[in-house]
């Protein structure tokens, strides 16, 4: 039986070995034929999920929640200590130095990650911003949006804190971070369709292997994930969930 395992497009290109080096191992220890799909944008993420091509997936916190509510995905684990930050970040050069600089018409860089964008807002609401009083500028990628701040295109621009950490140091000199979140409670979930419920146990304990052999150390590192996966029960999913509805009211 082949699963398809889909990863959510938002980490850094860097990381894209990583994850066939990851799919590699979980096969062979686990005996699952699983196909790896890397959607290049979340448009494409959307279009798998609709044709039910995802059997597993890593899927962001704004649509795990979706997933596991409305489609019935079982989550059965989540990075080990690695959860998801933001930066709202502007130009070195900007004259910025807090987000109560940012005034009403500004105009802020921003993927399709709707998770960022959520608690990004948040953040925002020291400078009294909203949504409707900020002048939006999507692009493809987070070093897009860096080089939107950078060049004084726009005013700021929201990354996820993994990706602007892995900004090389010369873009990272460029720009400035306004303001850091710090709420480590939301974290990116692993999920199965519950078509494979029985087969949860076979893959998740091929995952909670990973670290536990010579050269697992270098696959982690690969994928930015250095202690690996642990546990996430399905009441802490709900709690999760919750702590998503709160940031959306």
């Amino acid at each position: 039986m082949k699963l398809n395992f889909l990863i959510a497009p938002d980490f850094s290109p860097e990381r894209f070995a990583g994850w066939h080096m990851l799919n590699t191992v979980l096969q062979r220890r686990s005996g699952l034929h699983l196909h790896l799909l890397t959607p290049a944008s979340a448009h494409e993420q959307t279009q798998c999920l609709q044709a039910d091509q995802a059997d597993i997936v890593y899927a962001n916190p704004f649509d795990a929640t979706d997933m596991i509510r409305t489609q019935g995905y079982i989550p059965f684990a989540r990075p080990a200590k690695r959860y998801d930050e933001m930066v709202i970040a502007t130009g070195a050069e900007s004259g910025l130095r807090c987000v109560e600089d940012l005034r009403p018409g500004c105009s802020i860089a921003l993927t399709e990650n709707k998770d960022v964008k959520l608690i990004g807002l948040r953040l925002l609401e020291p400078a009294d911003l909203t949504e409707q009083l900020i002048s939006w500028c999507p692009v493809d990628s987070y070093q897009a949006a860096a080089r939107k701040a950078i060049k004084g295109e726009t005013q700021a621009a929201f990354f996820l804190a993994d990706a602007y950490a892995s900004l090389t140091r010369m873009t990272r000199s460029q720009l400035h971070v306004l303001v850091e979140s710090a709420i480590s409670d939301i974290s990116h979930v692993l999920l199965v369709h519950p078509r494979h419920g029985e087969q949860v146990p076979v893959i998740a304990k091929a995952f909670f292997g990973i670290g536990s052999e010579p050269g697992d150390a270098d696959l982690l590192e690969a994928l930015g994930l250095p202690n690996g996966f642990e546990p996430m029960t399905a009441e802490e999913a709900d709690f999760m969930i919750d702590l998503m509805d709160t940031l959306l009211d």
